[in-house]
């Protein structure tokens, strides 16, 4: 159907004609009235908060009050496994690590040291294992070369070889490693050669996949979550609001 540009409209006797544009124009008059009148119960009304909302648009998406984050603690066992730091510590960090790890040899290397020296006495820091066999062939191996250096209370200097020498991996290397601290090498290869800690290493990364740990290292800090080989930064984060009893 067309739409002539003259529309008539008749009442009985009288007729008037309206052009379109003058239709056109009242409407942009009224609807100018219906925004000035708007305007004034929006913003006459309240006029400091309507100025605030005006320069600062995120005020006007920003909630009355704000939820507190929401922590989860996940219950991780510390006992049995290999650990420093004094037994009553208010702080506890259990660390989910791979011998092989890139990260967590970052990790070892530029925050660790910093971290246990930031909190004297008031860390104990807990070593458990998540080999990721699929990408690090030598993690397993060494996870249970650890743990027979650790039968002979020599768990953390060995810890620290692997790390060191984390470029050439191998069996050659446990040994190595184990005459120079001057272990019984006997006894150690022993126990890497009957497998004595493969069931326990299986253990440590079956538990932690069951909690839903994906990649190495994470850290449990008192039982909250932290991924990644992060800064000193992200832990004091987490540490001091916890010894300060701010976190439920």
């Amino acid at each position: 159907m067309e739409t002539p540009d003259n529309e008539t409209y008749a009442n009985s006797e009288d007729s008037i004609t309206f052009k379109r544009t003058h239709f056109y124009s009242v409407l942009v008059v009224f609807a100018f009235a219906i925004g000035i009148l708007t305007g004034y119960f929006v913003w006459g009304r309240n006029p400091a908060s309507a100025r605030a909302t005006a320069n600062d648009p995120s005020a006007a998406q920003a909630p009355a009050a704000t939820q507190a984050p929401r922590y989860v603690r996940y219950d991780v066992a510390t006992d049995g496994f290999p650990s420093m730091g004094p037994a009553d510590a208010p702080i506890v960090i259990v660390e989910f690590s791979d011998f092989q790890c890139p990260f967590c040899k970052r990790f070892q290397d530029e925050t660790f040291k910093q971290l246990m020296a930031a909190y004297p006495g008031k860390i104990r820091f807990v070593f458990r294992h998540l080999p990721l066999t699929s990408i690090h062939p030598e993690a397993f191996p060494a996870a249970e070369a650890s743990m027979c250096a650790n039968e002979q209370n020599a768990f953390w200097a060995f810890h620290d070889k692997i790390f060191e020498n984390q470029d050439r991996l191998g069996s050659d290397l446990y040994s190595q490693i184990a005459s120079g601290l001057n272990l019984n090498t006997a006894a150690f290869e022993d126990c890497v050669n009957t497998n004595k800690y493969k069931d326990q290493v299986q253990a440590d990364s079956d538990f932690a996949i069951g909690l839903g740990v994906q990649s190495t290292p994470t850290f449990f800090i008192n039982g909250l979550a932290l991924v990644g080989a992060q800064p000193l930064t992200a832990f004091t984060q987490i540490i001091d609001k916890e010894l300060a009893g701010e976190i439920p």
